[in-house]
């Protein structure tokens, strides 16, 4: 019996996953293990029945060519992209089938990211402010999140299009965990 594509790419994940202190200790790469097993648990419905709604929301290809980011870069976007799935999860047309106590320790777990980011990012530019680069990058992920919550109004919050949106998401956190990587050099 082949494995489900969840449990498949919380391997490849768990696989690629290294810390990332930006002159501090900042493990991200664990909390974006734990988000992407809370997201696979609080799938409700098989994504096989909703395949009529797949998507392709155009991920900037620049994050999927991470080592192209200076590192600047690359925290200004796991910044955005963090911030942008917790806006994107914490919206009322969340699915009444996901399970409030999941959805609860996902968001728990993203604020908690962000925060530790912030306060790492903070410590490294007191004063610098974020390259034009920095800013392209942001622009792309929030141009990025923009095509996926129009998806989701135009399909008017449904359960596959949640679906759909969840598996993307985790597609994220595999793309953020090589990010993460290029803050740890």
């Amino acid at each position: 019996m082949a494995l489900p594509v969840s449990v498949l790419l919380a391997l490849v994940m768990l696989c690629s996953s290294p810390a990332c202190p930006l002159g501090c200790d900042l493990p991200l790469s664990h909390g974006n293990q734990e988000a992407f097993t809370l997201l696979s648990q609080m799938e409700r419905i098989s994504i096989r029945s909703c395949l009529k709604d797949r998507a392709d929301f155009r991920f900037p290809q620049m994050l999927v060519d991470g080592h192209q980011l200076e590192k600047t870069q690359a925290a200004a976007v796991v910044h955005e992209t963090l911030q942008q799935i917790f806006r994107l999860f914490s919206t009322s047309g969340s699915p009444a089938a996901w399970d409030d106590t999941l959805l609860d320790q996902f968001l728990v777990g993203l604020y908690q990211q962000l925060d530790d980011l912030e306060t790492c990012l903070g410590k490294e530019t007191k004063v610098q402010q974020s390259p034009l680069g920095s800013e392209n990058s942001r622009l792309a992920v929030k141009r990025y999140f923009h095509r996926i919550s129009l998806y989701l109004k135009e399909k008017e919050y449904s359960a596959c299009a949640w679906e759909v949106v969840s598996v993307e998401i985790r597609r994220c956190f595999l793309f953020m965990n090589k990010l993460t990587g290029k803050l740890s050099k």
